[in-house]
Order: structure tokens, then C-alpha cells, then sequence
């Protein structure tokens, strides 16, 4: 009579350690999945700290000044355009012109210099996006950079993912408007918002196509 080689709860021990770690891999990949969408990896709503702390909010919503007085470029360029020091002492030079949170702007026009602001939406290098294609597509700022009438400060506010822009480009109909109102922060349409969004897919000739090179150049 032969003896058994392992005891008979070998088996139930086996099953239990496949099992577990078959549950261990896939809690792994969930915290990586995560990991990899947290902001601590996309910069979503995280707030830099800046030379200068510049509130969108007191110059959009607060004094009423156009987007395309600083962002000079975004109808006509791939960059909506960094300001030059300039550009802020044509009002500063009267106005808070002995504030000491002013102060960097001041000595670098005096400088001739430009001030290093810390870019808050950096897109990869493999990837290109360009303004004017969707301003004159009728994409409003807000669609990608939020209600920065109401950010004191400045902050990244969508997750700039691969997944985030393909919901745009396959759905264009959520985001488009009127030409007229992509500056407009809080723009409702008038209407059937569908409606709407057909007519000025047809009218802008919005194509925007999920091809690779699109967006990778």
C-alpha cells in the first residue's frame, strides 16, 4: 500500500494561491490604471507656482479683457502666444506700478528680458495641436482649458490624454459652436443643441479624422 505523497490539502492550497494570484495581478493593474490617470501623471488641476502670480480670473471675468489681447496668435498660429512683458506694463506701467508681487515684471522690462513662466498645458513632443485649426472649427477655449474665468490661478484642466482628444474628434458635436462665441465662457446655444451642432459641422467643414498623423507629426 503506497503512502500519499502530499496531504490532501495541497489541493485546496493550490487553487487558493492560483486564485489569489490571479486577484493580485489584477489589483496590480488597477493601481497602475490609477497610477496612470491620477494627476500626479496627466498635471490635471494641479497649480504651478509662477514668477508672477497671474489671476485669469481678475483679467477675464473681473476687468473684462478679450483672451486675444495677451493670446495674440491663437486665430492664426499653432500657439496661442506667451505676452510679452510689454504687453502687461502697457496697463501696469499706471496701475499697481509699485506693487511688490509686480516686481519681477517690472525688472525684466527694465531688463529687456522675458519673464519664465512655467507652461501649464505641455503637450509632448510627438504630438502637435494647433490653435487656429480649432478656433475656426468653432471650438471654444473652455473646451480644453475649463472656465478660466473663474481660476485665480491658472491650472491644467483636462487630462491632455490620447483618449481625452479622440472624444472631440469622434464626437465634435458635444464641443463645436458659433465662431462668434468661442471666446464665450459658459456659452449655452440657443435651441436644439444637436440641431445646432450639424448645421455648423456642415457649415465649418468639420473633419477632424482619428488618422495617427493627425496629431502625431
Amino acid at each position: 500500500m503506497s503512502r500519499q505523497l502530499f496531504h490532501s490539502s495541497t489541493n485546496a492550497v493550490a487553487r487558493a494561491t492560483l486564485f489569489g494570484g490571479v486577484f493580485i495581478l489584477a489589483g496590480l493593474g488597477y493601481l497602475g490604471w490609477v497610477w496612470a490617470h491620477s494627476s500626479y501623471m496627466t498635471g490635471e488641476d494641479v497649480v504651478l507656482r509662477q514668477p508672477v502670480p497671474f489671476s485669469h480670473d481678475h483679467h477675464t471675468a473681473g476687468l473684462g479683457i478679450d483672451c486675444r489681447y495677451c493670446h495674440t496668435s491663437v486665430e492664426s498660429s499653432n500657439s496661442a502666444g506667451i505676452p510679452p512683458v510689454q504687453t502687461c506694463m502697457n496697463c501696469h506701467n499706471i496701475m499697481w506700478n509699485r506693487q511688490d508681487m509686480l516686481a519681477p515684471v517690472r525688472e525684466a522690462y527694465r531688463a529687456g528680458e522675458s519673464i519664465e513662466w512655467n507652461r501649464v498645458y505641455d503637450m509632448p513632443d510627438y504630438v502637435y495641436f494647433d490653435h487656429s485649426i480649432h478656433v475656426k472649427k468653432g471650438i471654444g477655449c473652455e473646451s480644453c482649458h475649463g472656465r478660466v474665468d473663474r481660476q485665480p490661478l491658472i491650472y491644467q484642466a483636462e487630462s491632455l490624454q490620447m483618449k481625452w482628444c479622440l472624444d472631440c474628434h469622434t464626437n465634435p458635436e458635444k464641443y463645436i459652436r458659433p465662431r462668434e462665441e468661442v471666446l464665450t465662457f459658459g456659452y449655452e446655444p440657443e435651441g436644439d443643441r444637436m440641431e445646432l451642432a450639424h448645421k455648423l459641422i456642415e457649415e465649418y467643414d468639420v473633419q477632424p479624422g482619428i488618422d495617427c498623423g493627425v496629431c502625431h507629426r
